[in-house]
């Protein structure tokens, strides 16, 4: 009985195996890049994406398969009705003609309102409660300036009259307030 050995491989064999596994790996990536055109900087471009509407036809070497051509926007009303013409909705033509939706630019002003008026209600809501704040304080303040004595309640619970030290304390807080909440007035 004989015992067969198995082939051994040469260098050659194992790079040019190695070669086709790479090309073979290689292949589906260069597939993802479908368009080809030349930007207007005369460089050739390769992407999976069609090219910027600005882009001459002319310059396009190379799109996908049953793509046909790309949309057309078009600047004046006569171009505008021979690109949109026969093949077009009457409901996708104005969307092809300014490259804009309509619903999607509504959408965002009805967004915009509604943030501007929450930041209105919130400014609202800010001046209102600096207009208490210095409606208190000018209060706080004429009561101070009127000499009469002044008591509080410590933290205790305990009466306290307030001396000419805690009194001037308390003036220049309220003056402070009245200063940062009144605007001047």
């Amino acid at each position: 009985m004989s015992i067969r050995q198995a082939p051994r491989y040469t260098a050659g064999m194992l790079l040019s195996r190695l070669f086709l596994s790479v090309a073979l790996l290689a292949a589906p990536a260069l597939a993802l890049a479908q368009w080809q055109w030349v930007d207007k900087d005369g460089r050739k471009v390769f992407s999976d994406r069609p090219p910027p509407l600005d882009t001459p036809s002319k310059n396009i070497l190379k799109q996908p398969q049953g793509s046909g051509s790309r949309p057309v926007v078009a600047t004046d009303p006569a171009a505008a009705a021979s690109a949109a013409a026969p093949s077009a909705s009457a409901a996708s033509a104005p969307s092809l003609i300014t490259g804009r939706d309509k619903e999607l630019e509504a959408k965002k002003k009805a967004a915009e309102a509604a943030e501007a008026a929450k930041r209105r209600e919130e400014q609202d809501r800010i001046n209102a409660a600096k207009a208490e704040n210095c409606r208190r304080a000018k209060e706080a303040k004429a009561q101070f300036d009127s000499g009469v004595r002044i008591a509080r309640t410590n933290a205790k619970g305990e009466r306290e009259i307030l001396d000419d030290a805690a009194r001037a304390v308390e003036a220049k807080r309220h003056e402070g307030v009245i200063a940062r909440d009144c605007n001047g007035s």
